[in-house]
């Protein structure tokens, strides 16, 4: 009998094959995904010790114990309280919701329908198609009414076509939806006609609806149309009239549609041939929407095909569902106390100026930058020059907020029912207002960071500016390759292939020569090719989709090394590293696969091992030589901003 021979260790690895791992692999074999999230890594551990915090502290107002300084969070607590109130939730069930479901069931036709539209809008349930309201791209000093695609059953119009994930997908989308229809008061037979026209109208919309990659290009989602041309194509129903109901006097007579065809094709959607499809459709999909709003079993059943979809194992503690759900609704008030309680001015003030050397290194960038010609060099540093800075948290709270009463004799539902439709017309509302450019579009305690072309600023939410991204405690080079290199992410939205778009106002504004444009187009093209077709956990990523991010991240890194040269015996290891570490991450295999579908990020550790593969310093530090994984000839690499 043969002994079995003892294995050889595995070769260590090396950041010149593999910086991810090298930097990482310790970390990924500890980290253990939670069981009530798809994934866990440097972005959402800090997720988690901001909760874990502020759900302590929630704790401690829901007892009387502390007070948040910050009125609307009061009315956040008193949600939070309501939705833990298990027993009432379990008792009432789904009768909460019965009135509006019935009121749905009970449309007949078109015109039963129209009748009761706009009630139907202002209580949040789901159209065929999204109404909203944005900036007006064309002036962005006021709003436009917008009329986009509506969401489908599987996350992307091309998973339709893949017969198995598509049979796979559309067995756990019914089962959890026959699950909440066997609440209903629905017959059995009923049940399952609603959930046959549910799927068989989705099937309509899917053919209509721009992919993920086709939505990735989001200048190509403005597009005016006339109100009377919009209206004739959405028959059977009335646009004129939803319009009117809504906003008066006030309806705009344009609307910027972001799928033209979908609208224009929309009778092959919806006619009086399906129309008890459609309100079939409309009732499961308000079931859906309204779930969290019932029993804690009900919302656990509502979200059954969204865990399918990413991996998560169960749902969150009732604790944690509560403060999840009590923190996103009222998320500037709860951001603004985050921020005052745990953000310090010293940080503040250090990282603002980091953002002004940034802006500085990518105006001298702009100025050497050899493919643009001086006319469009001028107008590029007056965009960099306006961007508005939003870092940590704001000065206040809109008061929105504090409009939201949560009152002691509300039951959950009522509550979050009234919360919902106060969302709703604050959004419709915007559309007879001037656009506010002080409003933040993310909250305080959000581990995240973003670019908004409409407004030209950055934001930097207070939770962000922590380890590993940034620490006053931290080398300077480390905060370079963290959260500096987030910040010219950022910056770089402003000059990707979406952004590159806008002027310094937000407004979509030709201001590149032509001969210019093509050059930036080339690059771009360069970029896409670099990236597309990565093998990636069975999947492939899709360099298109991917590729406004890819430039930023590029931007980013370029900008910050540009920094990097002016310190004195810059520590280039140490920047590369860390940027490699604030990419960490451990996904279920359901959420990589859903990811690689409709994110337009690309992977987290091609995040970490591309990005430096351009840069002559990443070969200087490591001594990468051409036998090494991370190697690229020189030819191949990319460099834009």
């Amino acid at each position: 009998m043969s002994k079995k021979q003892p294995q050889a260790p595995a070769a260590p690895v090396r950041p010149q094959d593999d910086l991810y791992r090298f930097v990482n692999g310790e970390q990924l074999a500890a980290l253990q995904i939670p069981s009530d999230m798809p994934a866990i890594g440097s972005f959402v551990s800090l997720h988690l010790d901001v909760e874990k915090q502020l759900m302590s502290d929630f704790e401690a107002f829901a007892r009387g114990e502390k007070d948040p300084g910050v009125p609307a969070v009061a009315d956040a607590v008193r949600l939070y309280k309501k939705a833990l109130d298990i027993d009432a939730r379990e008792a009432a069930g789904i009768t909460p919701l019965l009135p509006l479901l019935t009121k749905i069931k009970d449309v007949r036709d078109a015109a039963g329908y129209n009748a009761v539209a706009a009630q139907l809008l202002l209580e949040g349930v789901p159209f065929p198609f999204d109404v909203d309201v944005n900036e007006d791209v064309n002036d962005t000093s006021r709003q436009c009414l917008c009329l986009f695609d509506p969401p489908t059953i599987l996350p992307d119009k091309n998973l339709y076509d893949k017969k198995l994930v598509r049979f796979l997908l559309l067995s756990s989308y019914k089962k959890m939806v026959a699950s909440l229809l066997a609440l209903t008061h629905l017959t059995k037979a009923e049940q399952k006609t609603y959930l046959r026209d549910t799927v068989a109208f989705d099937d309509r919309l899917r053919q209509k609806v721009k992919s993920q990659v086709e939505a990735a290009d989001y200048v190509k989602l403005f597009n005016p149309m006339s109100v009377d041309e919009a209206a004739e194509c959405l028959k059977p129903l009335d646009l004129k009239g939803l319009l009117r109901d809504v906003w008066g006097d006030a309806a705009p007579g344009t609307i910027n549609v972001g799928t033209p065809d979908f609208v224009r094709g929309f009778c092959e959607i919806l006619s009086g041939d399906n129309f008890e499809q459609f309100i079939h459709w409309t009732y499961v999909n308000a079931l859906i929407a309204y779930a969290p709003a019932l029993s804690r079993t009900i919302a656990g059943l509502a979200n059954a095909y969204r865990r399918r979809l990413t991996g998560v194992k169960e749902e969150p503690a009732a604790e944690k569902q509560a403060f999840r759900l009590a923190s996103a609704l009222y998320d500037q008030p709860v951001g603004l106390y985050y921020g005052r309680a745990y953000f310090g001015e010293e940080a503040k003030a250090d990282v603002v100026d980091m953002v002004r050397q940034i802006i500085a290194a990518y105006r001298t960038r702009i100025a050497d930058n050899d493919f643009l010609s001086p006319a469009t060099k001028e107008k590029a540093i007056l965009k960099l020059d306006e961007i508005k800075i939003k870092m940590g948290y704001p000065d206040g709270c809109d008061a929105y907020y504090d409009s939201l009463k949560v009152r002691e004799e509300d039951t959950f539902f009522d509550a979050m029912r009234a919360i919902l439709c106060a969302r709703i017309r604050r959004r419709i509302d915007k559309l007879t207002r001037p656009t506010d450019f002080t409003e933040w579009n993310m909250p305080g305690h959000m581990v995240n960071a973003s670019y908004d072309p409409f407004k030209n600023d950055i934001t930097f939410p207070a939770a962000i500016l922590q380890k590993p991204f940034y620490s006053l405690t931290q080398k300077r080079e480390e905060n370079l390759g963290g959260i500096g290199t987030v910040i010219g992410h950022e910056i770089s939205h402003a000059f990707d292939n979406n952004g590159a778009h806008f002027d310094e106002h937000g407004n979509l504004h030709d201001w590149w020569t032509e001969e210019d444009f093509k050059q930036f187009e080339a690059r771009t093209q360069g970029m896409i090719e670099q990236y597309d077709g990565i093998p990636f956990h069975g999947g492939k990523v899709n360099g298109k989709l991917v590729v406004s991010e890819n430039i930023a991240d590029n931007g980013g890194m370029a900008a910050t090394l540009e920094i990097m040269r002016d310190l004195p015996d810059a520590d280039y290891k140490a920047y590369f590293m860390n940027f490699a570490r604030v990419w960490c991450q451990k996904a279920s295999e359901s959420y990589i696969r859903l990811l690689l579908t409709n994110d337009v990020h690309s992977p987290a550790e091609l995040r970490a091992n591309m990005t430096p593969r351009n840069f002559a310093e990443w070969y200087a530090a490591f001594d990468v030589a051409p036998t090494d994984g991370m190697y690229i000839p020189e030819d191949k690499r990319v460099a834009i901003w």
